[in-house]
């Protein structure tokens, strides 16, 4: 009897270990009240420490779930956090989650400011948010397009022919804002001018930004702020989906993606984002393109591996290809790199390999890793610029928690291989030898979240970074949080430095066109800079009405700053350190509304003022306007599921670069306004149908102005006359004085346009 006993229990705890060893798959749908889908909406269950979150369309899914009855959370920004205990005691389950609005605080999950998922609420950071809802409400083929209606963040074309440009955070240009794709900094170097347009619209899952300096966590680069693109998960994403659309100007995009596993292990998403422009227009009567023409293929995979005690392992790869050209109307392929008929074309070649695996240990420990190659084969009218450039970068992150001390501490390198025909990479000895640069970039830092309480939490950081051409680089930082008991006020103070390494070729455009002569006075040393952020958050419910009010004031002081002058010779673009100072100061307000009708609203505005001084002489910098504002407003109507957007953004005048006292172009841009409506009508359950037009106002740069590129009527030159001193002089077939030049450029010179597309999605 006592052995048939012990063997009846033995079985019971058997079959109560299989049972629970037993795991199972919880799906559906986030919604609000009023049957909106909710996209990144964060769902977890904390006792087991899995997560995910909800995709474009609301869907969710939740896998190995032990069998066994957990507490499900879910949350959302402006809605109240949702807690249900759901049993798990088969393969799949479904269920479906209705969020409310409430007075009570969301917590939406980042991770760019302090590398490590943590509510946004919670971050000592200010953290901007912007799911890929936000960018529908006005699809672009690209992020460089897709970042237009962000407050204090603008696109910046740096050339009128090819149409090349880079992203300005707070009025401080391209090379001072660091661009990651999943935490890694895969878009540095050549890529900051020529890669953005290759990162499609449809791979972004959320973009954080963050405004100030980050060099304490990236490293260089991070001076003006930083962009982290996360991009989709293969748990989330749709198992087959289309995103399509073609405009009036003959602008086709496509996106295609599938999701599939492999096992019961993997899971991967494929896809390919294609973007053609053929259709040469010159509305404005130079005889060069309005438009580059493009054509541009990018595939992206991305795999997601089931571990064992949900341990993190990701891997991804992405190519893109972009052959792309501007120039005269009538210039063809045959005439590339010749003086006969003026054209930009530029062939980019670039791959990327990039992961993310933790390590099977008992601690929290992180392994990063990336790789890319850029292959750039251009020429600029006569001039070529061939460039080859290859990164590498390895990272180890360890998180611990002491106490009040939320610690943590990493080992990063970065290696760059970076070849070109211009002067930087010359051989100093034999010019006719090229001498390619090797830059090891090793560091650590340690960083110290401590909790003094509900209300007050400090941030200490620090880095160490040696740089092989430039020696030690040391850069800290502090932040500080207080909210109130409520959590409807926030209050975050951040001082830190930040620093950077210039590589003039690889980041400034006009240094390549060959239309000027680039001059650099002594060697460049690095940039230094000192920032401070005052940035304040308030939750106000008015009834049913959620505002919210995000403030900030930044002040950014730079020393050895690298200016390229255009106002000494018209001929040449100089390079050196200022000696003196640099200023970036403003301040600037985002309103966030939403009322229960449906109607949502989002506006920003920053006022601030950037400029240089220099023996008592303060100059105002180039292409950085003084006040900027952006809107989206949107409004569903439920009965007949269709969606109205309408986006914008205003400009402030902006100080351009002119050649010559003679020269009849405006010194400053008018206030210019660019503004798009759009129309979105849900066709069933899996299909979405938009359409609507941009450039509402027709706004191009060319209005007001008697020309934009200087002498396109002549761009190699020939019948321009020069004295002694190398300066165009006046003559009766150069009445201004000038050289061909494209470098006056300020904003996008497309009209206005129609569009039209559709979306699909099948889960």
């Amino acid at each position: 009897m006592t052995k048939f006993k012990t063997l009846f229990t033995a079985v019971i705890m058997l079959t109560g270990f299989i049972t629970y060893a037993q795991t199972g798959k919880l799906s559906g749908k986030i919604s609000d009240v009023q049957g909106t889908s909710l996209d990144a909406a964060s769902i977890s269950i904390p006792k087991l420490k899995i997560g995910t979150s909800s995709d474009d369309q609301g869907n969710y899914l939740l896998e190995n779930i032990p069998y066994g009855t957990w507490e499900v959370v879910v949350n959302h920004m402006s809605f109240s956090i949702h807690k249900e205990s759901i049993t798990i005691n088969s393969e799949s389950l479904s269920k479906d989650f209705t969020l409310e609005e409430s007075s009570e605080e969301l917590e939406g999950v980042v991770i760019t400011g302090t590398m490590k998922e943590v509510s946004k609420l919670e971050s000592p950071v200010p953290v901007e948010v912007y799911t890929s809802k936000f960018f529908k409400a006005n699809p672009t083929p690209s992020l460089f397009d897709a970042l237009q209606n962000i407050n204090g963040v603008r696109p910046q074309l740096n050339c009128n022919v090819c149409n090349t440009g880079d992203i300005h955070i707070n009025g401080l240009e391209g090379p001072y804002t660091m661009i990651l794709i999943d935490g890694m900094p895969i878009v540095s170097g050549l890529s900051t001018v020529y890669g953005l347009s290759g990162i499609p619209q449809a791979l972004i899952d959320r973009v954080e930004i963050v405004k100030g300096p980050a060099s304490t966590l990236y490293g260089s680069e991070a001076v003006g702020g930083l962009i982290n693109i996360i991009t989709k998960r293969p748990g989330n994403a749709p198992i087959i989906s289309a995103d399509v659309f073609g405009t009036t100007w003959a602008e086709v995009n496509a996106d295609l993606a599938a999701k599939f596993s492999v096992g019961k292990k993997a899971q991967s998403l494929l896809g390919v984002n294609y973007f053609n422009y053929s259709n040469p227009i010159d509305n404005n009567n130079d005889n060069f393109t309005d438009v580059t023409l493009q054509n541009r293929i990018s595939i992206f995979n991305k795999w997601s591996f089931d571990r064992k005690d949900n341990r993190v392992f990701t891997l991804a790869g992405r190519y893109v290809y972009e052959d792309r050209w501007g120039g005269e109307m009538n210039w063809e392929k045959k005439y590339r790199g010749g003086d006969e008929v003026y054209g930009e074309s530029i062939y980019t070649s670039r791959w990327e390999l990039m992961g993310n695996y933790q390590l099977p240990v008992s601690e929290k420990i992180f392994f990063q890793f990336s790789a890319n190659g850029h292959d750039q084969n251009s020429v600029y009218g006569n001039t070529p610029y061939m460039a080859d450039q290859k990164i590498a970068f390895g990272q180890l992150t360890w998180f611990k928690t002491l106490g009040k001390h939320d610690l943590l501490t990493g080992l990063a390198y970065r290696y760059t291989y970076y070849d070109d025909n211009t002067p930087a990479t010359a051989d100093a000895n034999d010019l006719d030898k090229n001498k390619p640069t090797h830059t090891n970039l090793p560091g650590l830092f340690i960083q110290d979240e401590i909790t003094f309480n509900d209300n007050n939490k400090v941030l200490l950081g620090m880095r160490y970074d040696y740089n092989s051409l430039h020696g030690s680089i040391l850069t800290p930082r502090v932040n500080y949080k207080w909210s109130s008991d409520n959590k409807n006020n926030v209050l975050r103070l951040s001082f830190g430095n930040g620093y950077r390494v210039a590589n003039v070729f690889t980041e400034d455009h006009a240094a390549l066109t060959g239309a000027r002569e680039v001059v650099f006075i002594n060697d460049l040393k690095p940039e230094t800079s000192w920032n401070g952020n005052l940035n304040f958050v308030k939750k106000i419910y008015a009834g049913s009405t959620f505002i919210g009010l995000d403030a900030t004031a930044f002040y950014t002081y730079f020393n050895n700053k690298i200016i390229a002058d255009y106002d000494t010779d018209p001929n040449k673009i100089i390079y050196d350190n200022l000696d003196g100072h640099a200023v970036s100061q403003g301040i600037s307000l985002n309103i966030d509304v939403a009322f229960p009708n449906g109607l949502k609203i989002l506006a920003g505005a920053t006022a601030m003022d950037v400029y240089s001084k220099e023996e008592g002489e303060k100059v105002r910098q180039l292409f950085t306007e003084k006040f900027t504002g952006t809107w989206n407003i949107g409004y569903t109507f439920k009965g007949i599921g269709l969606t109205v957007d309408y986006t914008g953004n205003l400009y402030g005048p902006m100080r351009l670069p002119l050649l010559s006292d003679t020269d009849p172009r405006s010194e400053y841009s008018p206030w210019w306004s660019i503004q798009n409506i759009q129309l979105t009508k849900k066709v069933g359950k899996n299909i979405e149908i938009y359409g609507g037009v941009k450039n509402l106002l027709n706004w191009t740069p060319n209005k007001g102005n008697p020309f934009i590129i200087a002498r396109a009527n002549d761009p190699f030159d020939n019948n321009v006359q020069f004295d002694g001193n190398g300066q165009a002089m006046v003559t009766p077939d150069n009445p201004y004085g000038l050289t061909f030049d494209p470098s006056y450029v300020y904003g996008p010179n497309q009209g206005i346009r129609g569009f039209l597309g559709f979306r699909y999605n099948l889960y």
